[in-house]
């Protein structure tokens, strides 16, 4: 071992973070209706207890990097270039930095995360709908 202190979880976010050109709701909002692809990766009873945002791609975050892959075979549809815009979403921001900076090292040198995650899309008034609503 090379003596180093272990990063912690606070550093390493903001160690990340640094690289991120972190979006606020209303940015995301933008980046999508500009043909940016946002990403929720909550999981499932969140996305059924708090609704969805229309129009996001939503993908496991344990599926995330084979999803978003454009040279990968199980790749969503919408994964055509590394050039796409993405905008990861989580509940509340935290996890969703640390799948960005996974993106990033994918090649797709324009995903960031949205500040706040979900929870400030919506207390930004932005767009929700139920999960029977998007189904």
């Amino acid at each position: 071992m090379s003596g180093e202190q272990p990063l912690g979880i606070d550093a390493l976010l903001e160690r990340v973070r640094l690289d991120l050109d972190r979006l606020s709701p209303e940015e995301a909002y933008e980046t999508a209706e500009g043909g940016g692809l946002l990403v929720d990766i909550r999981y499932a009873a969140l996305r059924e207890r708090d609704g969805l945002i229309p129009g996001a791609l939503v993908v496991e975050r344990n599926e995330l990097e084979w999803r978003l892959d454009p040279q990968g075979s199980h790749r969503a549809p919408e994964a055509t270039s590394h050039d796409l815009r993405v905008v990861v979403v989580c509940n509340e921001g935290y996890a969703s930095s640390l799948a960005a900076l996974s993106l990033r090292q994918l090649g797709l040198r324009h995903a960031t995360d949205l500040t706040g995650g979900f929870q400030a899309w919506r207390a930004a008034g932005l767009p929700v709908v139920t999960a029977t609503q998007e189904a």
